[in-house]
């Protein structure tokens, strides 16, 4: 599927909460069960404001916003990021966690694009780097 896109253009956007209920349920399915994503006393004593959302969940959070614009995961050629800071979830209530995903850069040539994703929770950013490689 051939996509008209333009450097700057948003591409998609997403408020997403996280509950302690969707890391225990990640926790089950990734095998990820260390206890700084599940346990409030643990995760202070080893100076975490508490517990936090494990990186490869918020990551994955993100990108699904470029996975639904696309249509075709299979047009997801690269994504890669750096984890800044952790996504504290609070008990009770959730995180809220906002994504952007914004053209960055257009091959056309290459037939792809670069999309870069602005992902934070409560004014700042938690991923740094964000980049996903399409096919147009």
């Amino acid at each position: 599927m051939s996509r008209s896109i333009e450097v700057g253009e948003v591409v998609g956007t997403r408020t997403v909460t996280v509950s302690r209920a969707n890391l225990v349920h990640y926790a089950g399915a990734s095998g990820d069960r260390n206890p700084i994503h599940w346990n409030e006393r643990f995760a202070r004593e080893v100076g975490l404001p508490g517990v936090i959302a494990h990186g490869m969940f918020t990551m994955a959070t993100a990108v699904n916003v470029v996975v639904d614009w696309l249509g075709d995961p299979g047009d997801l050629l690269d994504y890669g990021v750096r984890f800044t800071r952790p996504v504290p979830v609070p008990d009770p209530g959730e995180a809220v966690v906002e994504i952007v995903a914004t053209v960055a850069v257009v091959d056309a040539e290459a037939g792809t694009a670069r999309i870069d994703l602005t992902v934070s929770t409560e004014g700042v950013k938690v991923l740094g780097r964000a980049q996903v490689l399409v096919r147009l």
